[in-house]
């Protein structure tokens, strides 16, 4: 009868669904056999205030697949008047002082172009609006202060900055990695090990000296039996989660300058490392994590002190170095901030704001390293696991689950968020990685350009 024929026509199309879920789940079971293969230590650095523009933009120069800029991008100081100044995008930065805007506000007038007024009347999330148009960044900036504005619209030539130059060359670059959401700080290094702020977007001192609650990548890693370590210069802003301050984890805090070096030469580094930098100039030792009024060049010898203690230790063919940063600092960048992401966890922000954490923040640098990845390599847009979906901090708990086979997601962001294992497409590890020659000959290059900018 038909109703059997159809009831047989269903079956059949029920056991080809099912044999091709089965398909997909033994791929993927398959990548991360290959993927533990490969890569047994991840390590991430992030860096602080700086736009993907402002830092790689003229990489573009480098290699042509990179989307940096050309030199035809501006912003007029005024938006709404087509005759006031347009200030273009130029290739000079140097040293940065004071620090350009990056509150909530501020990053909303820069993308926009309108400055935020309340939630009622200006949206944080304006409806209708698909793309951002990116067009505050000089107006925002001049409020700040007069001649802010040619500080902002200005990157650096690729010579000045050696070590990102030699790492675009002989590794990765991903040109289309967002902080997390439109805020400072700490809201964004919040999501980098738990994919949410729980709701912040600001340094919020009383939240953050109590501790956030949300269950984070070591835990996760913790509960399934891999190891984590937080090397630091200066109090580690890990401890902002409030897990962490257990007496559990005690013995996963070392000093970087005593132990770093060290773990990487004994081949004792565990499965997830955090890298934590100088965030405040110290009496002789001077901020190294690039945030406004630091010296970049003193961020470059930090990431090549790192990036030599991994490639001169025994674990290196079995590491993948993640660099990349907090948020933009201010900085232009000409690629529109994603709309219609989903909320981590349905926490909405406090007013006056009511932000749904439902946009990205604006783009920013982020390399990949490792043996196992082609020189010259450009990352763009993932491939999934969703239509929609995009790097941003939230890849990195992806990833890191999807390389140790760790069991749930931490929120509905990192199970949204594109993952970076594509990036390992080699059989076998490279031997031609840069070695400690280069990296010297970048050192001589940050040198001489730290003594320019300090007499600036």
């Amino acid at each position: 009868s038909s109703l059997q024929i159809n009831k047989q026509a269903r079956r059949r199309a029920s056991d080809r669904e099912s044999a091709s879920v089965d398909r997909v789940r033994d791929q993927e079971k398959g990548a991360r056999e290959v993927m533990a293969g490969k890569i047994k230590t991840v390590v991430v650095v992030v860096q602080e205030n700086r736009s993907f523009d402002h830092m790689l933009g003229w990489m573009k120069s480098l290699n042509p697949d990179i989307d940096g800029v050309t030199g035809a991008e501006t912003n007029r100081v005024v938006v709404a008047d087509p005759r006031s100044k347009a200030v273009p995008f130029r290739d000079g930065s140097e040293f940065v002082d004071p620090d350009p805007g990056h509150s909530i506000q501020a990053i909303y007038e820069q993308v926009y172009g309108t400055p935020f007024v309340d939630a009622q009347a200006t949206p944080i999330t304006p409806p209708a609006v698909p793309a951002p148009p990116m067009t505050g960044f000089a107006q925002q900036a001049e409020k700040e202060k007069p001649g802010m504005a040619e500080t902002v619209m200005s990157g650096f030539r690729p010579d000045a900055v050696p070590v990102y130059r030699e790492l675009a060359l002989e590794f990765a670059v991903c040109d289309r990695w967002f902080a997390s959401n439109p805020a400072s700080t700490q809201p964004n290094r919040l999501f980098v090990h738990s994919a949410t702020s729980h709701g912040l977007v600001s340094n919020n001192t009383k939240a953050l000296v109590a501790g956030l609650p949300q269950t984070t990548i070591f835990d996760s890693l913790h509960d399934a039996g891999h190891s984590f370590g937080v090397y630091y210069q200066y109090p580690p802003s890990v401890l902002f989660y409030r897990n962490l301050r257990q007496l559990k984890y005690v013995g996963n805090f070392y000093p970087f300058d005593l132990e770093f070096r060290r773990h990487c030469r004994e081949g004792r580094l565990p499965n997830y490392v955090v890298v934590e930098q100088r965030y405040f100039d110290l009496k002789i030792l001077p901020g190294n994590d690039d945030h406004p009024s630091h010296d970049v060049c003193e961020g470059q010898r930090f990431v090549k002190e790192v990036y030599e203690a991994l490639r001169s230790g025994p674990q290196w063919e079995e590491t993948l170095l993640v660099v990349t940063y907090d948020e933009h600092g201010g900085f232009y960048d000409h690629v529109p901030t994603p709309v219609g992401v989903p909320s981590p966890d349905g926490i909405v922000s406090d007013a006056p704001f009511f932000f749904n954490f439902d946009r990205l923040g604006v783009r920013v640098p982020a390399f990949f390293v490792s043996p196992w990845i082609e020189p010259g390599t450009v990352v763009h847009r993932p491939s999934g696991p969703y239509p929609t979906s995009e790097f941003e901090h939230s890849s990195i708990p992806a990833t890191v689950k999807k390389i140790f086979n760790l069991g749930c997601f931490l929120t509905k962001r990192d199970a949204w968020a594109g993952t970076f294992d594509v990036v390992l497409t080699r059989d076998t590890p490279r031997t031609d990685c840069p070695g400690l020659s280069c990296m010297h000959a970048c050192q001589s290059v940050s040198v001489s350009h730290i003594d320019h900018a300090r007499t600036c």
